[in-house]
């Protein structure tokens, strides 16, 4: 068994229905023990390739596509039609556009005036120019807990409601984008998810992702 192949059978599972495999349907279709599929999930959720359960008895997150809601839902006609994803954040609901190859919408709601909001988004179609995303925390960062991470990644209806929100919770704010901006980063950063014998880009070549998207400077250095 190559836990390549059980990654693979994971992100499969969550494009074609919307959820994540259990621990037993991998073992069912790998041919092998419950144990030895934990073992490998592990392995997988250490080399940032998914995100397991506070426990790691089931797979939480795998990027850019959430088991469980976390504030923005995902839907598509065509082939996809009637099926839902739960995006964990403004730059993963992008991503699951990109990873898909679909156009899709998304809806969530401002965190600042809680008005509800719809993009209708996908490779080659951008959201709004005058949405913004707040980015929380630095990227050296967002892996410390990659959950925290992603729940706070949000999208406002622009920079101004952004700006009263900080101020009315009395939280930082770490960057604002441009909605645009992340989703021309999520084309190459998550397009390839999907991809038969898909590995992690190394380090550099995601920097280099971030600096070709004009994100550049100490708070977006990933770490080594």
């Amino acid at each position: 068994m190559d836990d390549w192949d059980v990654r693979q059978q994971v992100f499969t599972t969550f494009a074609e229905e919307g959820r994540a495999p259990s621990v037993a349907e991998l073992a069912v279709r790998q041919g092998v023990d419950e144990i030895t599929i934990r073992a490998c999930l592990m392995r997988l959720h250490e080399a940032h390739a998914l995100v397991l359960t506070e426990y790691g008895d089931a797979i939480r997150m795998a990027h850019p596509f959430s088991a469980a809601p976390m504030g923005f839902v995902v839907t598509a006609d065509g082939p996809y039609e009637q099926r839902l994803w739960w995006g964990g954040c403004t730059w993963d609901s992008f991503g699951i556009s990109a990873a898909l190859k679909i156009d899709v919408s998304v809806e969530t709601r401002c965190p600042g005036c809680h008005t509800p909001l719809r993009m209708d988004v996908g490779p080659h179609q951008p959201p709004e120019p005058e949405l913004t995303v707040h980015i929380p925390l630095p990227a050296s960062q967002w892996w410390d807990d990659v959950l925290l991470t992603c729940s706070n990644i949000r999208m406002f209806c622009s920079e101004e409601h952004l700006a009263a929100w900080a101020d009315r919770t009395d939280r930082p704010i770490g960057r604002a984008l441009a909605a645009t901006t992340l989703w021309n980063l999520a084309q190459p950063w998550y397009g390839d998810r999907l991809d038969t014998g898909y590995r992690p880009r190394p380090t550099a070549d995601l920097q280099h992702l971030l600096t070709d998207s004009g994100l550049t400077g100490p708070f977006w250095q990933l770490p080594d």
